[in-house]
Protein backbone atom coordinates (compact mmCIF):
# COMPACT_ATOMS: atom_id res chain seq x y z
CA UNK A 1 0.00 0.00 0.00
CA UNK A 2 2.80 2.42 0.96
CA UNK A 3 4.69 1.64 -2.24
CA UNK A 4 1.56 2.31 -4.30
CA UNK A 5 1.05 5.65 -2.55
CA UNK A 6 4.66 6.62 -3.21
CA UNK A 7 4.26 5.75 -6.90
CA UNK A 8 1.02 7.76 -7.08
CA UNK A 9 2.72 10.86 -5.65
CA UNK A 10 5.81 10.49 -7.84
CA UNK A 11 3.57 10.27 -10.93
CA UNK A 12 1.89 13.53 -9.76
CA UNK A 13 5.32 15.23 -10.05
CA UNK A 14 5.93 15.47 -6.32
CA UNK A 15 9.37 13.93 -6.79
CA UNK A 16 10.94 10.93 -5.11
CA UNK A 17 12.39 12.47 -1.92
CA UNK A 18 9.28 14.48 -1.09
CA UNK A 19 6.94 11.57 -1.94
CA UNK A 20 8.83 9.27 0.46
CA UNK A 21 8.71 11.89 3.19
CA UNK A 22 4.98 12.63 2.72
CA UNK A 23 4.04 8.96 2.83
CA UNK A 24 6.24 8.18 5.83
CA UNK A 25 4.75 11.14 7.77
CA UNK A 26 1.25 9.97 6.85
CA UNK A 27 2.01 6.37 7.78
CA UNK A 28 3.11 7.30 11.30
CA UNK A 29 0.31 6.44 13.69
CA UNK A 30 -1.68 4.68 10.95
CA UNK A 31 0.32 1.47 10.54
CA UNK A 32 -1.81 -1.65 10.87
CA UNK A 33 -5.08 0.29 10.50
CA UNK A 34 -7.57 -0.59 7.79
CA UNK A 35 -8.18 2.60 5.87
CA UNK A 36 -10.53 3.24 2.97
CA UNK A 37 -9.23 4.94 -0.20
CA UNK A 38 -11.02 8.16 0.81
CA UNK A 39 -9.44 8.12 4.27
CA UNK A 40 -5.99 7.66 2.73
CA UNK A 41 -6.56 10.51 0.29
CA UNK A 42 -7.69 12.73 3.14
CA UNK A 43 -4.58 11.94 5.19
CA UNK A 44 -2.40 12.65 2.15
CA UNK A 45 -4.22 15.90 1.40
CA UNK A 46 -3.75 17.08 4.98
CA UNK A 47 -0.04 16.25 4.83
CA UNK A 48 0.33 18.17 1.53
CA UNK A 49 -1.58 21.11 3.02
CA UNK A 50 0.71 21.06 6.07
CA UNK A 51 3.81 21.29 3.84
CA UNK A 52 2.31 24.07 1.70
CA UNK A 53 0.86 26.22 4.50
CA UNK A 54 4.12 28.04 5.44
CA UNK A 55 4.87 29.05 1.82
CA UNK A 56 1.44 30.45 0.90
CA UNK A 57 2.16 34.17 1.14
CA UNK A 58 0.88 37.11 -0.91
CA UNK A 59 3.37 39.35 -2.72
CA UNK A 60 4.64 41.74 -0.02
CA UNK A 61 4.05 45.43 -0.69
CA UNK A 62 6.52 47.72 1.06
CA UNK A 63 6.20 51.29 2.27
CA UNK A 64 9.35 52.27 0.40
CA UNK A 65 8.70 53.49 -3.13
CA UNK A 66 9.34 52.80 -5.89
CA UNK A 67 9.27 49.12 -5.04
CA UNK A 68 11.22 47.27 -7.76
CA UNK A 69 9.89 43.85 -8.78
CA UNK A 70 12.21 41.90 -11.10
CA UNK A 71 10.51 39.03 -12.94
CA UNK A 72 12.64 36.13 -14.20
CA UNK A 73 12.11 32.69 -15.71
CA UNK A 74 12.76 30.55 -18.77
CA UNK A 75 11.22 31.08 -22.21
CA UNK A 76 7.52 30.36 -22.42
CA UNK A 77 6.90 30.10 -18.67
CA UNK A 78 4.36 32.94 -18.80
CA UNK A 79 6.40 35.87 -17.42
CA UNK A 80 4.83 38.55 -19.63
CA UNK A 81 1.29 37.40 -18.90
CA UNK A 82 2.04 37.21 -15.18
CA UNK A 83 3.46 40.77 -15.18
CA UNK A 84 0.29 42.05 -16.87
CA UNK A 85 -1.94 40.29 -14.33
CA UNK A 86 0.05 41.46 -11.28
CA UNK A 87 0.19 45.04 -12.64
CA UNK A 88 -3.59 44.96 -13.10
CA UNK A 89 -4.14 43.75 -9.51
CA UNK A 90 -1.78 46.42 -8.12
CA UNK A 91 -3.52 49.12 -10.18
CA UNK A 92 -6.87 47.94 -8.80
CA UNK A 93 -5.36 48.39 -5.31
CA UNK A 94 -4.66 52.08 -6.14
CA UNK A 95 -0.94 51.64 -6.74
CA UNK A 96 0.81 53.57 -9.52
CA UNK A 97 2.70 51.03 -11.61
CA UNK A 98 5.31 51.25 -14.39
CA UNK A 99 6.41 48.23 -16.45
CA UNK A 100 9.85 48.04 -18.10
CA UNK A 101 10.03 45.73 -21.13
CA UNK A 102 13.48 44.32 -20.37
CA UNK A 103 13.32 41.53 -22.95
CA UNK A 104 14.93 43.77 -25.57
CA UNK A 105 15.91 40.86 -27.83
CA UNK A 106 12.43 39.81 -28.90
CA UNK A 107 10.17 42.41 -30.48
CA UNK A 108 7.24 40.04 -29.94
CA UNK A 109 7.84 40.04 -26.17
CA UNK A 110 7.77 43.84 -26.06
CA UNK A 111 4.58 43.96 -28.15
CA UNK A 112 2.91 41.38 -25.92
CA UNK A 113 3.85 43.38 -22.83
CA UNK A 114 2.47 46.57 -24.41
CA UNK A 115 -0.85 44.81 -25.04
CA UNK A 116 -0.99 43.68 -21.40
CA UNK A 117 -0.01 47.22 -20.32
CA UNK A 118 -2.95 48.66 -22.28
CA UNK A 119 -5.34 46.11 -20.76
CA UNK A 120 -4.13 46.93 -17.26
CA UNK A 121 -3.92 50.67 -18.03
CA UNK A 122 -0.24 50.77 -17.01
CA UNK A 123 2.56 52.53 -18.95
CA UNK A 124 5.21 50.27 -20.54
CA UNK A 125 8.74 51.62 -21.03
CA UNK A 126 10.66 50.15 -23.97
CA UNK A 127 14.11 50.39 -25.56
CA UNK A 128 15.18 49.76 -29.18
CA UNK A 129 15.47 46.08 -30.10
CA UNK A 130 18.84 44.62 -29.10
CA UNK A 131 19.74 47.42 -26.68
CA UNK A 132 21.19 46.76 -23.23
CA UNK A 133 18.43 45.59 -20.84
CA UNK A 134 20.48 46.78 -17.82
CA UNK A 135 20.47 50.38 -19.09
CA UNK A 136 16.69 50.18 -19.67
CA UNK A 137 16.29 48.92 -16.07
CA UNK A 138 18.42 51.84 -14.81
CA UNK A 139 16.47 54.44 -16.85
CA UNK A 140 13.13 52.93 -15.79
CA UNK A 141 14.09 53.16 -12.12
CA UNK A 142 15.12 56.82 -12.63
CA UNK A 143 11.75 57.53 -14.24
CA UNK A 144 9.83 55.70 -11.50
CA UNK A 145 11.69 57.78 -8.89
CA UNK A 146 11.02 61.05 -10.75
CA UNK A 147 7.33 60.30 -11.15
CA UNK A 148 6.90 59.03 -7.59
CA UNK A 149 5.56 55.66 -8.79
CA UNK A 150 4.72 53.01 -6.21
CA UNK A 151 5.84 49.97 -8.21
CA UNK A 152 8.30 49.30 -11.04
CA UNK A 153 7.99 45.85 -12.64
CA UNK A 154 10.88 44.75 -14.86
CA UNK A 155 10.50 41.96 -17.41
CA UNK A 156 13.63 40.04 -18.42
CA UNK A 157 14.53 37.88 -21.42
CA UNK A 158 13.39 34.27 -21.09
CA UNK A 159 16.56 32.68 -19.89
CA UNK A 160 17.34 29.04 -20.37
CA UNK A 161 19.25 28.20 -17.26
CA UNK A 162 22.11 26.65 -19.28
CA UNK A 163 22.86 29.83 -21.26
CA UNK A 164 25.69 31.42 -19.29
CA UNK A 165 25.74 34.69 -21.26
CA UNK A 166 22.05 35.36 -20.60
CA UNK A 167 22.39 34.47 -16.95
CA UNK A 168 25.35 36.87 -16.66
CA UNK A 169 23.22 39.59 -18.16
CA UNK A 170 20.59 39.00 -15.47
CA UNK A 171 23.27 39.46 -12.80
CA UNK A 172 24.27 42.71 -14.57
CA UNK A 173 20.69 44.04 -14.39
CA UNK A 174 20.72 43.47 -10.63
CA UNK A 175 24.15 45.19 -10.25
CA UNK A 176 23.01 48.23 -12.25
CA UNK A 177 19.76 48.56 -10.25
CA UNK A 178 21.79 48.50 -7.02
CA UNK A 179 23.91 51.43 -8.25
CA UNK A 180 20.74 53.50 -8.41
CA UNK A 181 19.03 52.06 -5.33
CA UNK A 182 21.04 49.77 -3.05
CA UNK A 183 17.98 47.85 -1.81
CA UNK A 184 16.65 47.12 -5.33
CA UNK A 185 15.26 44.81 -6.57
CA UNK A 186 12.94 44.47 -3.57
CA UNK A 187 11.28 41.35 -4.98
CA UNK A 188 12.64 38.89 -7.53
CA UNK A 189 9.85 36.65 -8.77
CA UNK A 190 10.60 33.40 -10.56
CA UNK A 191 7.76 32.36 -12.89
CA UNK A 192 7.50 28.59 -13.34
CA UNK A 193 5.37 26.60 -15.76
CA UNK A 194 3.39 23.78 -14.08
CA UNK A 195 3.80 21.58 -17.16
CA UNK A 196 7.61 21.42 -16.81
CA UNK A 197 7.36 19.05 -13.85
CA UNK A 198 10.62 18.18 -12.12
CA UNK A 199 12.57 20.62 -14.35
CA UNK A 200 11.19 23.36 -12.11
CA UNK A 201 13.51 22.18 -9.32
CA UNK A 202 16.67 22.71 -11.38
CA UNK A 203 15.34 26.09 -12.57
CA UNK A 204 14.87 27.29 -8.99
CA UNK A 205 18.30 26.01 -7.97
CA UNK A 206 20.12 27.79 -10.82
CA UNK A 207 18.20 31.08 -10.60
CA UNK A 208 18.72 31.11 -6.82
CA UNK A 209 22.48 30.87 -7.29
CA UNK A 210 22.42 33.91 -9.55
CA UNK A 211 19.83 36.26 -8.10
CA UNK A 212 18.09 36.37 -4.74
CA UNK A 213 14.74 34.77 -5.61
CA UNK A 214 12.16 36.05 -3.11
CA UNK A 215 9.05 34.26 -4.37
CA UNK A 216 7.44 32.00 -6.97
CA UNK A 217 4.47 32.23 -9.31
CA UNK A 218 3.29 28.97 -10.91
CA UNK A 219 1.48 29.32 -14.26
CA UNK A 220 -0.61 26.98 -16.43
CA UNK A 221 -2.35 25.19 -13.58
CA UNK A 222 -5.56 25.27 -15.62
CA UNK A 223 -4.57 22.33 -17.83
CA UNK A 224 -3.76 18.70 -17.09
CA UNK A 225 -0.70 19.65 -15.00
CA UNK A 226 -1.48 19.19 -11.34
CA UNK A 227 1.56 21.17 -10.25
CA UNK A 228 2.70 18.50 -7.79
CA UNK A 229 6.23 19.85 -8.21
CA UNK A 230 5.11 22.77 -5.99
CA UNK A 231 5.12 20.33 -3.05
CA UNK A 232 8.72 19.37 -3.82
CA UNK A 233 9.66 23.06 -4.20
CA UNK A 234 8.08 23.93 -0.85
CA UNK A 235 9.78 20.96 0.77
CA UNK A 236 13.25 21.71 -0.67
CA UNK A 237 13.44 25.49 -0.96
CA UNK A 238 10.66 26.89 1.29
CA UNK A 239 10.26 29.91 -1.04
CA UNK A 240 6.98 31.83 -0.78
CA UNK A 241 4.42 30.95 -3.47
CA UNK A 242 2.65 34.23 -4.18
CA UNK A 243 0.14 33.25 -6.84
CA UNK A 244 -0.93 30.70 -9.43
CA UNK A 245 -1.96 31.36 -13.02
CA UNK A 246 -5.12 29.55 -14.07
CA UNK A 247 -5.91 31.04 -17.49
CA UNK A 248 -5.24 33.74 -20.06
CA UNK A 249 -7.55 36.49 -18.80
CA UNK A 250 -6.43 39.56 -16.87
CA UNK A 251 -7.92 38.31 -13.61
CA UNK A 252 -6.76 34.68 -13.99
CA UNK A 253 -4.12 34.96 -11.28
CA UNK A 254 -5.19 33.65 -7.90
CA UNK A 255 -3.60 33.73 -4.46
CA UNK A 256 -2.08 30.35 -3.60
CA UNK A 257 -4.43 28.41 -1.31
CA UNK A 258 -2.83 25.27 0.25
CA UNK A 259 -6.15 23.56 1.02
CA UNK A 260 -7.58 24.11 -2.48
CA UNK A 261 -4.27 22.97 -3.97
CA UNK A 262 -4.18 19.77 -1.88
CA UNK A 263 -7.84 19.05 -2.78
CA UNK A 264 -7.16 19.46 -6.52
CA UNK A 265 -3.92 17.45 -6.38
CA UNK A 266 -5.63 14.46 -4.75
CA UNK A 267 -9.02 14.89 -6.39
CA UNK A 268 -11.06 15.27 -3.19
CA UNK A 269 -13.10 17.91 -1.40
CA UNK A 270 -12.51 18.11 2.33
Amino acid sequence: MIEQLEELLISADIGVDTALRVVSNMAQGNMGKRLSVDEIKLLLAKEVERIMEPVAKPLPIFAQTPQVILVVGVNGAGKTTTIGKIASQLKAADKSVIIAAGDTFRAAAVEQLQIWGERADVPVLTAPEGSDPASLAFDSLSKAQEEGSDILMIDTAGRLQNRTDLMEELAKIVRVLKKKEISAPHNTLLVLDATTGQNALSQVKIFKELVDITGLVMTKLDGTAKGGVLVALADQFALPIHAIGVGEQLDDLSPFDPKEFASALLGIDY
